[in-house]
């Protein structure tokens, strides 16, 4: 998907969530029935490889993404409007953990927890070299990716830009596509504590 295209759709998504009736209304969207994302858990690098499973603690939220940290701009961009966000969240950022699943594992793996841990302090880093695992994972929040060389023998990566929430019970909560300010991604995260 082309940036442009993406941006695109972020304001269209933000233009239709903004309209209502005064009260505050969610930026992401949500889907229904709510997918089901924890049946796989993947190793954590950050703790030494643990198993760790989609799904946020009790009465807390889950912010999920999907990138590889060779992306220019679009990865590190994401990341950074997160890391606002929580810092927006205050106290309420303890009720909030991170997670990226790396979609290029074969570069990331050595390095992922340190890429995690340079946007979100005691980020989870999620890395495995089982495809179908991948697979497993990304398939329950509708993410597409594709690493592959060029005819210049360059890798070429191309994947969902989106970030996720899933809450305590494992399930898809809120799903935001790229560009959403870490205002609403703060905002959003918010709303969902209160109900959490």
């Amino acid at each position: 998907m082309s940036r442009r295209r993406v941006i695109a759709t972020a304001a269209c998504v933000f233009a239709l969530a903004s309209c209502g009736s005064g009260e505050r209304e969610l930026v992401g969207y949500t889907l229904e029935p709510a997918p089901q994302v924890d049946a796989v858990a993947l190793p954590d690098l950050s703790q030494g490889g643990e198993p760790f499973a989609l799904r946020a603690e009790p009465d807390e939220l889950l912010v999920v993404y999907f990138g590889y940290t060779n992306c220019p701009d679009v990865c590190p961009t994401t990341m950074a409007d997160l890391r606002a966000a929580m810092r927006q969240l205050g106290d309420d950022a303890d009720r909030v953990d991170v997670a990226m699943v790396t979609i290029d594992p074969d570069r990331d793996t050595a390095v992922l927890a340190d890429y995690v841990g340079s946007f979100i302090e005691g980020g989870h880093a999620l890395a495995t070299d089982v495809a179908d695992d991948l697979r497993a994972v990304a398939s329950p929040f509708g993410v597409t990716y594709l690493v592959e060389a060029n005819p210049s023998g360059e890798i070429d990566v191309t994947h969902t830009p989106f970030l996720y929430v899933v809450d305590d019970a494992g399930q898809l909560a809120l799903t935001w596509t790229f560009g959403v300010a870490a205002d609403d991604l703060a905002g959003d995260l918010e709303q969902l504590l209160e109900s959490a």
